[in-house]
C-alpha cells in the first residue's frame, strides 16, 4: 500500500510528529487531492492542547487546503486529474489536511482562480466559511442575511460592527458586509492594520490599543448615528461578546466565532454561535451553495488573506502552530507546504 508523510497527533494532548501513513483512496463521489498548501488555524493547536473534536488517535489535524486532483472517485463528473482546487477538510484522518494526500467530497471543492496561488487559496476555506455561515447562512446556522449568496441582496446604508477585524475571520466578515453594502462598517482592530482593513471595506477603525472593550459602545455611537443591528465577534471571548452585545440596539444580533458559546437572547438582543464547517449533516446544504458560488465570489468580490509561507514542510506547521498559540500572528495567514521535505 502506498504511503505518505503526515503530521500526526500521537495521543490526546500528545506531541505532533511526522509519520508514514497510508494514502487514502477516494470513495464514490470523492476526490483524492495531492495537498500543496495548508492554512493554519487556532483550532489546530487548541485540539492538541485540550483534546477535543478528535475521536481516535493517532490523529491527523488540519482543515484548510489547496492542491491538485490526483484521483477521481466513482460517480464524480466535472473534475479530472490535475485540476487545481481548494477546500475545507475535516478532523478525520482521511479528510484532514496536514498530510500529503487527502480525500474530499467532490461537491465541496472549488477551482482555484488562475490569479491566485496555492497558498492564497489555502488561506480561504475555514475563515471564509466561519464568516459566511455566521452572516449569510439561514437561521439558526447564522443570521440568514443572504442564504443564496445573491449579489442583488443588499443592506445599503445599515451599519455593522466587526470585533477582531484583523483576524483571518474578521477580514472576510468585513468583505462580506461590504458585498451587501453595509455602511459604515466599523472594525475594532489594531490601528496598524488601518490601510489594509480600509482596502477590504472597513469604513471606520476603532483602535483596540486606545479604546477598551468597555468603552467600545460609545466609540461605535460616534462612528454612526444609525442603530446598530448587526455585529460579528471574530475574537470569541466573553469580554468581546459582552461588548458586542452592548453596542447593539434592541432587536440586534451578534454572531460569535466561539462555537462553545450557548446561543442566547437578552434584552431583546440575540447572540448566535457559529460553527463554520461544510461537513456536518445540518450544515452541508449551505456548504454546497457556498462551493457553487465560491469561484465567482473569490474571482470578483472577495480577496484572500495575506499569507506567510512557512518553510520546512510538515515540521514548519508545528512551529507555526506554536506562534499562533503565543498570539504572535496578526493580519496574515500562516501556510504550510506538506510536499516540501522537513529538516
Amino acid at each position: 500500500m502506498a504511503t505518505q508523510q503526515s503530521l500526526v497527533l500521537e495521543s490526546k494532548q500528545g506531541a505532533l510528529i511526522i509519520s508514514q501513513r497510508p494514502i487514502p483512496q477516494p470513495q464514490t463521489g470523492e476526490l483524492l487531492i495531492k495537498v500543496q498548501a495548508v492554512g493554519l488555524n487556532p483550532v489546530d493547536w487548541k485540539i492538541q492542547a485540550r483534546g477535543f473534536l478528535v475521536e481516535s488517535y493517532p490523529a491527523v489535524l488540519g482543515s484548510d487546503a489547496a492542491g491538485d486532483v490526483e484521483q477521481v472517485g466513482e460517480g464524480v463528473v466535472g473534475w479530472e486529474k490535475g485540476d487545481k482546487v481548494f477546500f475545507q477538510g475535516f478532523y478525520r484522518n482521511e479528510r484532514a489536511t496536514f498530510q500529503q494526500y487527502t480525500t474530499i467530497p467532490a461537491d465541496l471543492v472549488a477551482k482555484i482562480p488562475s490569479k491566485y496561488t496555492y497558498s492564497q487559496a489555502a488561506s480561504i476555506p475555514v475563515s471564509l466559511s466561519c464568516a459566511i455561515y455566521g452572516l449569510y447562512a439561514p437561521k439558526p446556522l447564522g443570521l440568514g442575511l443572504n442564504p443564496n449568496i445573491d449579489s442583488s441582496v443588499k443592506q445599503t446604508g445599515q451599519p455593522a460592527l466587526v470585533l477582531g477585524g484583523n483576524t483571518s475571520v474578521g477580514l472576510y466578515a468585513i468583505q462580506l458586509l461590504r458585498y451587501m453594502e453595509f455602511n459604515p462598517i466599523i472594525a475594532y482592530a489594531s490601528l496598524k492594520h488601518f490601510v489594509y482593513l480600509k482596502s477590504l471595506g472597513a469604513t471606520f477603525i476603532v483602535d483596540r490599543q486606545e479604546v477598551s472593550l468597555a468603552d467600545l459602545p460609545s466609540a461605535v455611537a460616534r462612528a454612526s448615528d444609525k442603530p446598530l443591528k448587526v455585529a460579528f465577534d471574530a475574537v470569541g471571548n466573553a469580554e468581546a461578546q459582552e461588548a458586542g452585545m452592548s453596542c447593539l440596539v434592541e432587536g440586534g444580533e451578534l454572531i460569535t466565532v466561539n462555537s462553545t458559546t450557548k446561543s442566547d437572547s437578552d434584552d431583546g438582543k440575540i447572540m448566535l454561535a457559529v460553527f463554520g464547517t461544510v461537513h456536518l449533516p445540518h450544515t452541508r446544504a449551505f456548504g454546497k451553495v457556498l462551493y457553487e458560488r465560491l469561484p465567482q465570489l473569490i474571482e470578483q468580490d472577495v480577496v484572500p488573506a495575506r499569507v506567510e509561507d512557512l518553510p520546512n514542510g510538515l515540521q514548519g506547521i508545528v512551529d507555526g502552530l506554536q506562534r499562533l498559540k503565543r498570539n504572535e500572528v496578526s493580519g496574515v495567514k500562516l501556510v504550510g507546504h506538506p510536499q516540501e521535505q522537513s529538516n
